[in-house]
């Protein structure tokens, strides 16, 4: 197994803020190096329960872990927001985890983004948003006064005076060849969602070689595998839904409206469930052949701290022992 280092990821959607707080702790106790957050407005599903303000609970997991790397997964920085407000909570949060926050950066969906009611743009578009975004923030990072008047955005005479004496690294999400273009253009690593090798080969050809990649990859181990089948279904069907979809349908209703022509059996061909340690170890194994060097775990459902045990004990050292041997190996 290629060198690969796991994390757990912080699903705002399943969860209220002070259990993830607490997730987060469990993480870091269980040897787990970092954590994603993601940033939504609404859940995909009404079942799913909840949506947190993910920068207060980024506040307080800085606040509550020593050694654990933070970071999103992912913000959209131009229509609920505006990139010259990411930048600041991002340069907050990087005060209060000093050298341990990463801001991860995306194209948004429209669940999110459309409470504001303006026109949900085409993915050319929000593209274009994306990199204009991620320039205002660098500049802001410089802690001079600045002004921007770009294609999208104006800014006038704004200035930020909380920053971290180590700024932030950006991640950027893709899913494809073209937004991982862009990534490894404008971005210090990258986020994807599945163990696609053209999309690292890509990135790193746009000028991410030797930058973080990470993928992400949702799990839901359960104690026996009928449990971990519905629970998978019911709480994280929004997962069948297709994938262009995902960044255009508006309402939590509508993603559960399609996500019911799914079953159970596609869940299962879709994710690993079930008690079986070699199921996400191999799994894990399909990342890092693909070229991702950090793996994020995430565990559906309400029973996470039933994962944190397995994981502790069943995977992570099968994990580390597999690279143990790939690096004696490589050694002789």
């Amino acid at each position: 197994m290629a060198t690969v280092t796991l994390g757990y990821h912080l699903s705002t959607e399943e969860h209220p803020p002070a259990d993830l707080v607490r997730y987060a702790q469990m993480a870091e106790s269980t040897g787990l190096s970092f954590a994603t957050m993601s940033d939504h407005f609404h859940p995909w599903l009404d079942q799913q329960g909840q949506s947190p303000f993910a920068w207060s609970v980024l506040g307080a997991v800085a606040q509550a872990t020593t050694k654990l790397q933070v970071g999103t997964a992912v913000t959209c920085p131009f229509m609920r927001y505006r990139p010259e407000i990411v930048a600041q909570a991002a340069a907050t949060v990087a005060a209060l985890a000093p050298g341990r926050f990463f801001l991860g950066l995306g194209t948004g969906e429209n669940l999110n983004e459309h409470i504001l009611g303006r026109h949900w743009p085409p993915i050319a578009m929000r593209q274009e948003l994306l990199t204009e975004s991620i320039d205002i923030i660098r500049a802001l990072w410089r802690g001079d006064w600045t002004s921007h008047h770009g294609k999208h955005f104006t800014v006038e005479d704004a200035r930020l005076y909380t920053l971290p004496d180590q700024l932030p690294p950006i991640y950027v999400a893709a899913v494809g060849t073209q937004s991982a273009t862009i990534a490894g253009q404008t971005g210090d690593g990258l986020i994807s969602t599945s163990p696609n090798a053209e999309v690292v080969s890509t990135f790193e050809s746009a000028g991410g070689r030797g930058k973080p990649r990470f993928g992400q990859l949702s799990l839901c181990w359960a104690k026996d595998m009928a449990t971990a089948r519905r629970t998978a279904f019911t709480s994280w069907r929004n997962q069948v839904v297709p994938g262009p979809l995902h960044a255009d349908l508006p309402l939590p209703e509508d993603f559960d409206q399609i996500s019911q022509l799914g079953s159970e059996d596609d869940m299962a061909k879709k994710l690993p469930l079930g008690p079986d340690p070699e199921t996400y170890v191999s799994r894990i194994q399909e990342y890092a052949e693909a070229g991702f060097d950090h793996v994020i775990l995430h565990q559906i459902g309400p029973d996470q701290e039933g994962f944190f045990e397995f994981i502790g004990r069943e995977v992570l050292p099968k994990v580390e022992r597999q690279l143990a041997g790939a690096t004696a190996s490589r050694g002789n």
